[in-house]
């Protein structure tokens, strides 16, 4: 039985689960299966035993540092890690090594979590599932055959078959949320600002958050307590108190107004008829829990596809331009491709996009005047395959995630049951900016509500 984030910690605290077995039993899952998933890029087995006994020393003595300590978990590979390569996928960066870990990475680290290594992601959160990289891209636990989303691959892959606890993955237009609704788990994107992304590579920096993915929101909650604050050297970091998210996980929704995106997911971007139906039961399922439920409106879904692509390419590009201009071949055909778009985008065009966001902003804005939360889908339906993903998915039909990353909101992904092809499907829930308490006590209160937390991928019991 593979436990929760919370329930392994609380087991530690007791004197019940060492970290050390705990350590060694998610070892043996990367061994035994991470040949088929190819969530790693690379593992750290010694360095995750010494934290590990390291960790078991702290609690025997009565040191425990938090809830954290002796918690397996992983980092996507772009989250700079000292003296460990971090490569973002990518041929460019395979032999760069940082000499300073990122803010969240020393974070962790400093909360005690055993890191047991570095995870797939798409190359430079951008370009994939590629098969033209130096590693494979991480593949579904529920059936390898199928994709993960992207780009926090690899965290997905690794949370939903219990090689970690938890991870760390980024959303610049959905890279939290698609793993998380694909893989079956809870993945929370928080509002910008609230995390530092300094010592994360960017891909697009006025869009790019860093958030956690894990079992449950609970996990996702005691994670980001130990993720979140202001950093005074990230020019995005929001200098404003930081609420506890694990103690406020109690507040349910009793009295909360949740508003249903309804066209989104029915008409902008017709998904699957399962995927509608378990939308409208957590509906009727947080009405019962005491909130109320209405259906609101709001731009059309392409608006923000439109608007987010636009910014998001012109932002990589610039990043990105001496290495495309120099090292054009090194990149992966998916990255190649999509971000050479950003070179035909123009100074006026930029500028509109991001004029157009700002009214965006105002219209959310104004449509959560009467409402606390909105609920919609986070996904189309079930994993597709991965060898099926179109190169242009977002100009097949718009994101049912990119809103959020427009307008800068927290946003959560949770599993809302499972479709025809046993595989699971997904809701999405976010709220006001810096409400982020609010969003995660909503989804908390879901899950304890249903029984989907106690089905795993058959790969991994």
């Amino acid at each position: 039985m593979i436990p929760t984030l919370a329930e392994a910690s609380r087991q530690i605290e007791a004197g019940t689960l060492s970290p050390v077995a705990l350590t060694e039993a998610c070892l043996d899952r990367v061994n035994r299966l991470d040949p088929t998933l190819h969530a790693f890029i690379r593992t750290t087995t010694d360095r995750a035993m010494a934290e590990a006994k390291a960790a078991a020393d702290r609690v025997a003595s009565g040191r425990r540092i938090g809830p954290l300590d002796g918690i397996p978990i992983a980092h996507k590979d772009i989250y700079e890690t000292a003296g460990l390569a971090t490569t973002a996928h990518s041929r460019l960066l395979e032999h760069y090594v940082p000499t300073a870990d990122g803010p969240v990475v020393q974070r962790w680290r400093e909360a005690g979590t055993v890191m047991l290594g570095k995870l797939a992601t798409h190359e430079f959160a951008f370009g994939g599932p590629s098969f033209d990289l130096p590693w494979p891209p991480a593949r579904n636990p529920w059936d390898p055959a199928r994709f993960t989303a992207g780009s926090s691959s690899g965290t997905g892959a690794a949370v939903a078959s219990g090689m970690i606890l938890g991870g760390t993955g980024s959303d610049t237009g959905g890279s939290i949320r698609g793993p998380a609704a694909l893989c079956g788990l809870a993945g929370f994107k928080p509002t910008y600002g609230l995390v530092s992304r300094r010592g994360i590579l960017p891909l697009a920096y006025s869009m790019d958050h860093a958030g956690p993915l894990a079992w449950t929101v609970e996990d996702c909650a005691m994670l980001l307590d130990a993720m979140a604050g202001h950093d005074p050297l990230d020019p995005a970091s929001a200098d404003r108190p930081v609420p506890a998210f694990h103690a406020g996980l109690g507040a349910g929704v009793q009295g909360l107004r949740i508003g249903v995106v309804r066209h989104w997911h029915e008409a902008d971007h017709p998904v699957s008829a399962t995927t509608i139906a378990s939308i409208d039961a957590a509906a009727a399922l947080l009405r019962g829990l005491g909130a109320t439920v209405q259906d609101v409106t709001l731009p059309h879904l392409e608006d923000f596809n439109s608007c987010g692509f636009v910014i998001l390419v012109t932002e990589a590009f610039a990043a990105h331009e001496p290495w495309m201009r120099s090292d054009f071949s090194k990149y992966g055909e998916l990255l190649r491709d999509r971000m050479a778009l950003g070179a035909l985008v123009s100074g006026a065009d930029y500028v509109q996009a991001v004029r157009h966001r700002r009214a965006l902003c105002q219209a959310v804005t104004a449509a959560m005047a009467d409402v606390d939360l909105l609920l919609t889908a986070s996904a189309a339906g079930e994993a597709p395959l991965i060898d099926q993903v179109p190169k242009w998915a977002n100009f097949i039909r718009p994101s049912l995630t990119m809103p959020f990353n427009v307008t800068g909101q927290p946003a959560l992904s949770i599993c809302s049951g499972f479709g025809d092809g046993g595989l699971p499907l997904s809701i999405q829930l976010a709220g006001r900016p810096f409400e982020d308490a609010r969003v995660l006590a909503a989804g908390h209160a879901y899950e304890g509500a249903t029984a989907w937390r106690q089905t795993r991928p058959a790969l991994a019991a």
